[in-house]
């Protein structure tokens, strides 16, 4: 099988005002095509820092992340919601395509039929508080 993710010695560190915490140290990790991972650990140990640095929503301090694909796809569910409350379902779809200035009229009807498939188009036009738990989490 193929080497699909390769994570070299990442480690984290978060600079406060107190000092430096260290979030996660010398990490090494080989995933192949196919094969399932569960990060399992205490609560603070880690996981969510990981997880975000592998889906560049945050930054490695040291260490190296490949990847076997240039550009890669993450599929990625928060643990809570994270949409906007003072913006439309259809609004919070498209934020990610206005901050990398992608807000094409093809990417979003890409959005509106996403929206179709997920049985969220009638929502689109509603806030997130009008949305059960799953359907939120449908959005992200």
């Amino acid at each position: 099988m193929n080497k699909i993710l390769e994570i070299k010695n990442l480690s984290k560190k978060y600079h406060t005002k107190d000092g430096e915490i260290l979030a996660i140290k010398n990490i090494n990790i080989n995933v192949l095509e196919g094969e399932f991972i569960s990060l399992v650990g205490s609560s603070g140990c880690g996981k969510s820092t990981l997880l975000n640095i592998i889906a560049n929503l945050d930054t490695l301090s040291e260490g190296e992340i490949l990847f076997s694909n240039k550009n890669p796809k993450i599929g990625y569910m928060f643990q809570s919601d994270c949409l906007f409350p003072w913006l439309t379902i259809y609004e919070n779809c498209l934020i990610g395509l206005k901050i990398n200035k992608l807000n094409t009229k093809e990417n979003q009807d890409y959005i509106l039929n996403l929206l179709k498939k997920y049985n969220l188009y009638e929502f689109k036009d509603k806030y997130p508080n009008c949305l059960s738990g799953g359907m939120k989490q449908r959005v992200v």
